[in-house]
């Protein structure tokens, strides 16, 4: 990944968009919106980020927007999907989000093995009543492991470690708006 010459320009980019409005999760959804109008694929091209920055009067050189586009694309896919665009304008969690979810992570990992496996999830969730688990269609593992690749194991080896776990509820942080809202869904979905 292209390295920014100075945080100064990822900052720009955001304070920049802040005083035009566009910091709630609404508003940034119409800015990506509005930066997709040329093709409407709902993930942006280095043309159409750079373009839209400048639309929105970002003092950003093609450069640097290049690189900026380079730190935002997570995948590697060569575009820039929502999720990735809000995460990069929003930022990473701060303390207060971040605190919830490694109190998450740790009720999670039950062995304290510093990832969490399918072992880890059978004292939390359970597969069996799951209605493709009853009709024989899938094994309880399976669904377990279906579980945890929606939980972010990106590399479907069956285990989740603290970076993959920090990145799915980075990106879940970063559309929604409020800590005290955040901190009510995590704590509510693990029963922390």
């Amino acid at each position: 990944k292209p390295l920014l010459k100075s945080p100064l320009v990822l900052q720009k980019v955001r304070s920049s968009l802040q005083s035009r409005g566009v910091a709630s999760i609404a508003s940034l959804g119409r800015a990506f919106r509005q930066m997709d109008s040329y093709d409407g694929n709902k993930k942006l091209s280095k043309d159409e980020f750079y373009n839209g920055l400048k639309d929105y009067r970002v003092d950003i050189t093609k450069q640097e927007a290049n690189a900026l586009f380079g730190l935002f694309d997570k995948d590697g896919d060569g575009t820039i999907n929502y999720d990735e665009f809000l995460i990069g304008v929003r930022g990473n969690m701060n303390s207060t989000r971040e605190a919830i979810v490694m109190k998450a992570y740790n009720k999670l990992d039950k062995d304290g093995s510093g990832h969490i496996t399918i072992d880890d999830l059978k004292g939390v969730y359970t597969a069996a009543k799951n209605p493709k688990v009853i009709s024989g269609e899938k094994t309880e593992e399976q669904i377990f492991l279906e579980f945890l690749q929606k939980l972010g194991d990106k590399n479907k080896d069956g285990v989740i470690t603290k970076q993959e776990f920090l990145e799915y509820y980075s990106a879940l942080s970063s559309s929604v708006d409020n800590d005290q809202e955040f901190v009510f869904i995590i704590t509510n979905a693990w029963k922390l």
